[in-house]
């Protein structure tokens, strides 16, 4: 059975009679930039998501970097990043004029570990960039305690959290601001790149609206030196149609996961640790082992198409070899890179397939492989067995 890892096409003749119409009267409006379309997704957005504002922007680095800028981040400002994270959040801080200092994740949730934050803060920190990984929310209680105390922004990435919840309430205005990716093959995704901001302050709406357009909201008339970040209507209203979806969607991939936890209790991997303030959406699921190289191969041998979020942390990229963080000084988010495995979970993954794909990781026949040891890492807590 030939089973895509994330079945986009799938995802879009569900929706195919909606998209569609959608995206005729949006080339028959004559509107191909901003818009009435926009203002609508970003107000259905916002509400979703239970903040005042959402402002749309190209993609989801610019909704990182044009937020940093909003919070008057820039050039020698350090910003607090986790270690464990794909390279955009690193790349926006970058790109805002400041420095990502990593600090490690909690190798149960391979978020950014709150309790490491303050050992990392110096008099030149501006803000905090937690990462709601794989659709976990970060902690982020203490994280906003730490900020309060030090005086510091919060600024969430949640380019892979949409609809989760942190303590029962939606992500999107926990901190001072959220980034949203739209990428076709997040939880929701449009059909080419898309992002967003939203936030409860009106002040950082009303920079990343001027920072997204030129500096401009009044045409001819502009305020400072911004970019062109803007969301196509067409793209709002593919995202609009989805919005509708999104929760059913959610929840078909949380049936999926817990049917790879029950099918896995016995497996020699270790399995996704969920907090008890986290309702997450499976953007991933991911498992760990100390031969993941050998099992990805013979489960793709047997038509399993498991993938790795991410090889190569942040820090041993030739992008940021100019700060000078050697092989070793962040192991944690070294072996995490080793061991990390991400099965199937899409939304559109049917229950033929998944009846055909369970079997096949559950009773891998992978004895020759060294048994995970969940002592012998870095000293994983005992709710890792």
């Amino acid at each position: 059975m030939n089973i895509p890892y994330l079945d986009l096409r799938a995802a879009y003749l569900e929706l195919q009679e909606e998209i569609d119409s959608a995206i005729a009267q949006n080339l028959k409006s004559g509107c191909y930039i901003l818009g009435e379309e926009v203002e609508a997704f970003e107000a259905e957005w916002a509400a979703y998501c239970s903040a005042d504002y959402a402002v749309a922007v190209g993609n989801g680095l610019d909704a990182i970097h044009l937020s940093l800028l909003a919070l008057e981040v820039g050039e020698g400002d350090q910003v607090i990043v986790p270690s464990n994270t794909y390279i955009a959040t690193w790349l926006a801080v970058s790109h805002a004029g400041a420095t990502p200092v990593p600090v490690e994740c909690d190798p149960r949730t391979y978020n950014l570990d709150p309790s490491r934050i303050e050992a990392a803060i110096t008099d030149r920190t501006t803000a905090i960039l937690p990462v709601h990984l794989y659709g976990q929310p970060a902690d982020l209680d203490p994280i906003l305690l730490i900020a309060k105390k030090y005086g510091l922004s919060v600024l969430e990435d949640g380019a892979q959290g949409h609809g989760a919840r942190y303590k029962r309430r939606r992500l999107g205005a926990h901190g001072d601001a959220v980034a949203w990716s739209f990428y076709p093959g997040k939880n929701l995704g449009a059909l080419g790149d898309g992002g967003a901001v939203t936030t409860n302050n009106s002040d950082i709406a009303k920079r990343v609206r001027l920072l997204r357009n030129y500096g401009s909201i009044t045409k001819y008339h502009n305020e400072n030196r911004g970019y062109n970040s803007r969301l196509d209507p067409i793209q709002a209203a593919i995202l609009r149609v989805k919005l509708k979806v999104l929760d059913e969607w959610n929840a078909r991939r949380s049936i999926i996961a817990s049917a790879y936890i029950e099918a896995l209790q016995n497996a020699p991997v270790v399995l996704p640790y969920v907090p008890e303030y986290a309702d997450p959406v499976w953007h991933q699921f991911v498992v760990r082992h100390l031969d993941r190289d050998a099992l990805q191969q013979f489960l793709r041998s047997e038509g399993v198409p498991a993938m790795i979020h991410y090889p190569i942390p942040p820090h041993l990229q030739p992008a940021f070899s100019d700060l000078g963080i050697s092989r070793g000084s962040l192991p944690i988010a070294e072996n995490i890179s080793k061991e990390i495995l991400s099965l199937p979970i899409g939304p559109h993954l049917s229950e033929e397939q998944l009846s055909f794909l369970l079997p096949k990781i559950a009773e891998a026949k992978i004895s020759e492989l060294k048994p995970y040891l969940g002592k012998r890492l870095y000293g994983c807590l005992p709710e890792i067995k």
